[in-house]
């Protein structure tokens, strides 16, 4: 490949990296939290903190959280309806490995993509001549998901 066309790929390499490297950020840690579904109640063991509902609700609906439906009644305990879902879920638990070692890989998966990331900004910011250009990339890829969000 030759020099020049090298060089404008590290370029646009260098501009799409830190344009988005704030939303890959966001994902990565977002994602590691959801793979143990700490989102959720039964995951977190309690009420989860604001800050990781707000962040699975960006990473899963694309928004801010909203007001949730009212959830059907749960049936009965001792009748046929809530024995059912016991006896499928015991069923199917039987067959399915456990996904504790992939959950595992997941969040290694996103501390590596996340210090990649914060290693890439770092890198890009020792540049003085393209820190300038490095920031306002950096600021317009933090901005510009926020006002989305609120479009």
């Amino acid at each position: 490949m030759r020099p020049n066309t090298l060089r404008l790929l590290r370029r646009y390499h260098h501009y799409l990296g830190l344009f988005f490297a704030p939303m890959i950020l966001l994902f990565a840690i977002s994602g590691a939290l959801q793979t143990f579904r700490l989102q959720e109640a039964k995951g977190y063991g309690g009420t989860p903190p604001n800050w990781i509902v707000w962040l699975a609700s960006v990473h899963k609906d694309q928004g801010p959280p909203r007001e949730r439906k009212a959830e059907k009644p749960k049936p009965a305990p001792g009748t046929a309806e809530a024995q059912k879902p016991r006896a499928e879920a015991s069923a199917g638990a039987a067959k399915r490995p456990s996904p504790l070692p992939l959950k595992i890989f997941v969040v290694l998966l996103s501390i590596a993509l996340s210090l990649s990331t914060i290693t890439g900004i770092v890198i890009a910011l020792a540049s003085r001549a393209m820190r300038r250009i490095s920031i306002i990339l950096l600021v317009l890829g933090t901005v510009v998901p926020i006002v989305l969000l609120w479009v």
